[in-house]
């Protein structure tokens, strides 16, 4: 069984973010994946601001990051980048920590206009952290789709099957490389 880490980035607690998570989540616990979700706005903001590697939440999401086979991480996009919260989050990691994952990015935003967000923020990013393999990532325009808490209505139905093919694509690589 694969262990799949989903990484929230916004600082909102109800947010589009956690809908495409909680879909993302569904769709690999149908198939047969363990699930594990961490939403960076519930460790402590303290910890975040003043880089306390050695804080026990901050410990307990390293762990969450080292234990999974791989990462899915959800963001909005603001102004061409992603939330500090976020980054902050990153920075706490050891270097090489995603050395051997596979990760996918799902990034939200106002419009079209963020778009290469996904290649020439987050690539870099899990680059440097070492990840294996970097999925193509999905980025969802807010007109696309609604949210009513973390239940997902998509708008754009071709959205739906791009964000469900990412997914399930990288569900298929997984499976493969533990049944190797």
């Amino acid at each position: 069984m694969t262990k799949i880490l989903i990484i929230s980035g916004s600082p909102a607690s109800v947010s589009r973010t956690a809908a495409i998570a909680s879909f993302v989540s569904n769709i690999l616990v149908e198939g047969g994946n363990e699930v594990e979700r961490l939403s960076v706005r519930d460790l402590p903001a303290e910890a975040l601001l003043h880089a306390q590697f050695n804080h026990t939440e901050i410990k307990k999401a390293q762990q969450l990051v080292e234990q999974s086979d791989a990462l899915i991480v959800v963001s909005p996009v603001y102004k061409a980048s992603f939330p500090g919260i976020l980054k902050s989050f990153f920075d706490l990691l050891p270097e090489k920590s995603l050395d051997g994952k596979k990760v996918l990015a799902i990034a939200s935003g106002g419009s079209i206009a963020h778009l290469l967000t996904l290649e020439y923020v987050f690539k870099p990013l899990f680059s440097t952290l070492g990840a294996r393999e970097i999925s193509q990532g999905v980025y969802l325009v807010d007109s696309q789709f609604s949210y009513s808490g973390e239940q997902l209505n998509f708008i754009d139905l071709h959205l739906k099957e791009r964000l469900e093919s990412a997914v399930l694509e990288l569900q298929t690589s997984l499976n493969l490389l533990i049944n190797n």
